[in-house]
């Protein structure tokens, strides 16, 4: 065994193995080795100039792909590893973010799409000072850029070589849409107060005086998904909620007409525009799965494009009318995938090296709790022996995301260690209604764990769980709901793993990016000196007395969203007591995108669960 070094902090154990078996443990590995690659991204008047995110090279780094030439090349190469990319409408650019370690603080830059000798990438925009993204729309004659500090939102245009900064305001903004003519810019802002339910307001281009403003009212909110891709077309595509749930519309803005689509859909939709501006696709989701449609806006015809159950990752419309999009299931691994007009659909990239091994599928349970009906995906390990079984309870960050029927190699890994693996779309998800988005307001944290004991009730009655063998565990919010859950829930759980959590929520709020002080607020009701009572009966620090069950947290040194310090304040409280906890700390943000490190957290929290629950 080896150990990681955590200043005063007692260091996690770091395994030489997982499996004593040499076949299983090849498999959990090769599962993260294995390349995946992201949906490509074309330039708009260039679509053989194509962009996409791959961890080929055991790091995730953005590649450029020519499709007239079939050459493939990585970009960017940083030792933390590279997300953010898009082409220029030319194709003649890539522009990638670049901040510091992980820490999401930075700027746009920018380096030709042919690799020139000794190239180097340049900022993009010079004159704009460095901060978190908040949009980046690209234009043929206008560059709009979005800027977030402690000081709040910053809007910039680049025109014929000078920038100005047309917006700026204390509350969360962000640049949302450029039409394709680039007379029309569409900006998302809570000048109401509220980031969580946005408004929109589009500015003409040549003066950025406001010309449409929308805003549907406290708790509904909107967001813009792109213009129409025809010239001289101002018709601006919307998620709104106006129904309790996200639905799509189309706004004229020059003329200030909407229409809204109905779609006889169950669950949430989003969009984008088909080449010829005559259709929409749609991904849709329900119930922890989506599917592809076509809705031609003449006919009001809505058309399955027959993806099979499972995740779409991402999807767009070439200019031929192919459909390329990503799609995976808890099964099987990721496939990126093109579906001609023809009916035709297949293999579009196939990353270098081996296919990842596959997995075990995912049942749906639903269990009634307090706030209704509580959707989770159950996992079982091959071959488990009938009878309750160890199970980890895996809660997703967000707290507005979904677990889904997409593959992971870390639920895998989890699974190949014995665990039962069960996922619990919270209230607090989306892709159930914005009531149940919503519910967690003024009381977040306790309210998704009334639903965790809902269904942890519902495995153990049911014979899934060995009560003396449940494991609470998560990243970012969900760290935050583990630790919570292991101070107002001691009896419940065996053992807890918390990465990149809010630990201490006062102290997180102190240090934690802007833009994420405004989401507090809004589902805190207020910052914590408005407050008070709600952030200290809503913290896990207030509850780290009652903790019962041996802890692991895995922290960041750079993460801006659940900062390092609050961490070591709940370490603190911890080690002043008689119980056993460990901590891993690394050199990067708020996750790692080095696949060799994520193997690393990932045996690490195994590893202590089974040592926790006296497996190994």
């Amino acid at each position: 065994m080896s150990t990681q070094s955590a200043k005063q902090f007692p260091p996690a154990v770091v395994p030489d193995r997982l499996f004593d078996d040499a076949e299983a443990e090849a498999r959990w590995r090769a599962r993260f080795h294995a390349p995946r690659i992201s949906v490509p991204e074309w330039a708009r008047d260039a679509p053989e100039a194509n962009v996409y995110a791959s961890n080929a090279s055991g790091v995730w780094e953005v590649y450029a792909w020519n499709r007239t030439t079939g050459e493939h090349r990585r970009v960017t190469d940083r030792p933390n590893g590279t997300l953010y990319s898009t082409p220029s409408p030319d194709g003649a650019w890539i522009w990638w973010f670049d901040d510091t370690d992980g820490d999401e603080f930075g700027s746009w830059v920018r380096e030709p799409f042919a690799a020139t000798a000794g190239s180097k990438p340049e900022k993009a925009v010079p004159d704009v000072h460095d901060g978190y993204q908040a949009g980046l729309e690209i234009g043929a004659k206008i560059v709009a850029v979005g800027v977030s500090t402690d000081d709040g939102s910053e809007l910039f245009a680049r025109i014929g070589g000078e920038t100005r900064r047309f917006y700026n305001h204390p509350d969360d903004a962000g640049i949302a849409a450029l039409s394709r003519d680039e007379s029309l810019i569409a900006i998302s802002h809570s000048e109401h107060g509220d980031s969580r339910h946005p408004a929109l307001r589009v500015l003409a281009t040549d003066g950025f005086e406001a010309v449409a403003e929308k805003w549907d009212g406290e708790g509904k909110g909107l967001s813009a998904l792109e213009f129409s891709p025809l010239p001289g077309d101002q018709r601006l595509l919307v998620v709104h909620e106006r129904r309790g749930r996200e639905e799509l519309l189309v706004w004229d803005v020059r003329a200030d007409t909407e229409t809204e689509i109905e779609l006889d859909l169950p669950g949430e939709v989003v969009a984008g525009w088909y080449p010829d501006a005559r259709a929409l696709l749609v991904v849709h989701f329900h119930d922890g799965r989506n599917a592809l449609y076509r809705y031609d806006l003449d006919s009001a015809e809505l058309s399955s494009l027959d993806t099979p159950a499972g995740r779409i990752g991402g999807a767009g419309v070439r200019p031929d009318g192919t459909v390329e999009y990503s799609w995976s299931s808890a099964a099987e691994p990721t496939a990126v995938r093109a579906r001609t007009t023809g009916g035709t659909d297949a293999i579009l990239l196939e990353p270098p090296g081996e296919r990842a091994p596959g997995s075990e599928p995912v049942t749906d349970a639903f269990v009634e709790g307090v706030g209704g009906r509580i959707h989770a995906l159950v996992s079982r390990p091959s071959g488990a022996p009938e009878g309750p079984l160890p199970t980890v309870f895996s809660l997703h960050g967000g707290p507005h995301a979904a677990d889904e029927d997409r593959f992971s190699a870390y639920r895998a890994t989890w699974l190949d260690a014995g665990f039962a693996v069960i996922e619990v779309n919270y209230r607090g998800s989306t892709g159930y209604g914005s009531a149940w988005r919503d519910a967690i307001e003024g009381r977040p944290g306790l309210t998704e764990l009334e639903d965790v004991a809902a269904v942890h009730d519902w495995a153990v009655r049911t014979g899934l769980s060995d009560p003396a063998k449940c494991v609470v565990n998560g990243a970012s919010w969900g760290g935050y709901l583990s630790l919570l859950a292991l101070g107002t829930q001691p009896s419940r759980w065996a053992a807890g793993v918390a990465g990149v959590p809010v630990a201490d929520y006062v102290a997180a709020y102190e240090d934690e990016m802007e833009q994420l002080r405004s989401f507090d607020r809004g589902i805190f009701g207020g910052s914590p000196e408005d407050v008070p009572a709600v952030y200290r009966e809503c913290s896990p620090i207030t509850y780290v007395d009652a903790v019962t069950a041996p802890v692991l947290v895995l922290a960041g040194d750079n993460d801006p969203r659940c900062p390092i310090r609050q961490i070591e304040n709940y370490l603190d409280q911890l080690g002043g007591r008689d119980l056993h906890h460990e901590f891993y700390r690394y050199d990067a943000g708020h996750g790692s995108l080095v696949i060799a490190e994520t193997i690393k957290q990932t045996s690490i929290e195994v590893h202590f669960a089974l040592r926790a629950l006296g497996l190994r």
